[in-house]
This record gives C-alpha cells, sequence and structure tokens, in this order.
C-alpha cells in the first residue's frame, strides 16, 4: 500500500504530546472506532520496545489481528513502530509519528503508515480499497487525539498485558 499521512495541530508542548504518544497503551483512546481487542505484549507500555496486539475492523478483513512494537522513541521529535499482520503474519506494517513545533505553545503531529504485502493476493486486497480507508481511519484519529489533549477529556479503560 501507499503511504498514508495524516497531520494535526494540538495546542499543547511538543513534550507533553510526545509523553503521551510514547505510551503505547494510550493508543487505543484515539483509534477505537477501528481497532480493538488491545493486549500490551510486554508490562511496559512506554518507549522502545513497547507493543500491542489488536485487532483491525476493515471490512472482508478475514485474518484482523495485528501487532505494532515501538523500534525508535526520539524525543520529543519521533516514534517508529513496526509491525505485522494478515494471514500467518506476512504482511509487514511501519508507522511512523513525527511531532515538530508548529508554533509557541502548539505542535504538530504527522502519522505516516504503510504496509508491505508479500503476496499478490494481499497486494489486490490493498488495492480494493485499502489506502482510502486507513486515510478516513487515520484522519479520524488525529482529531480524537487532538480533542483529547487540548480539551484534557476523561481517558478510557487502560490497556494491559494479555492474561494480565
Amino acid at each position: 500500500m501507499n503511504r498514508v499521512t495524516v497531520e494535526t495541530t494540538i495546542a499543547r508542548p511538543r513534550e507533553e504530546v510526545y509523553d503521551y504518544l510514547v505510551d503505547i497503551s494510550n493508543m487505543s483512546e484515539y483509534t477505537d472506532h477501528f481497532l480493538s481487542g488491545w493486549h500490551l505484549t510486554r508490562e511496559n507500555p512506554r518507549g522502545k520496545g513497547a507493543g500491542v496486539r489488536f485487532r483491525i475492523g476493515a471490512p472482508l478483513n478475514r485474518f484482523d489481528w495485528s501487532d505494532l512494537t515501538f523500534v525508535e522513541a526520539e524525543r520529543p521529535h519521533r516514534i517508529v513502530a513496526r509491525g505485522r499482520g494478515g494471514k500467518m503474519n506476512r504482511i509487514r506494517s511501519l508507522s511512523t509519528l513525527t511531532i515538530t513545533q508548529a508554533s509557541k505553545g502548539t505542535t504538530k503531529v504527522q502519522w505516516t503508515f504503510e504496509t508491505v504485502p508479500s503476496k499478490p493476493s494481499d497486494r489486490l486486497l490493498e488495492i480494493v480499497g485499502g489506502r482510502r480507508w486507513w486515510k478516513r481511519r487515520m484522519s479520524r484519529s488525529v482529531g480524537r487525539l487532538k480533542k483529547i489533549l487540548e480539551q484534557d477529556r476523561a481517558r478510557g479503560q487502560r490497556v494491559t498485558v494479555a492474561g494480565g
């Protein structure tokens, strides 16, 4: 799938936005409209090595479990996550959050997501509607992220370790 990039500007300091985003268990709060069944893959949900397993609620998606692990966490600039999903976890994914100072007291967050399907059948499913579907869901997610951080809204239920 081609890269999908969405962005928003949040009226909070960059370090505060980074601290929220580097905790992978917070991701369920702004993506729960299309991702569900969240479980941490280790006890510490912050920084490099933190990971989650979740379900993707895409139409026609028979193999909906996916995982994501933070492989880079450069305070307060960037967070990179790699993952796998699909049938037998053969579709690789890369997600990058770039956090920059927009102006005094505001922060620009850019979220880029891309997948690398390994089989022609996986590529075909992505061509049918994958990019548009992801773009719509991710756009809504950054809007929800903005509301959560700017309005300091009540947080949802925290993600826990699987089986814990």
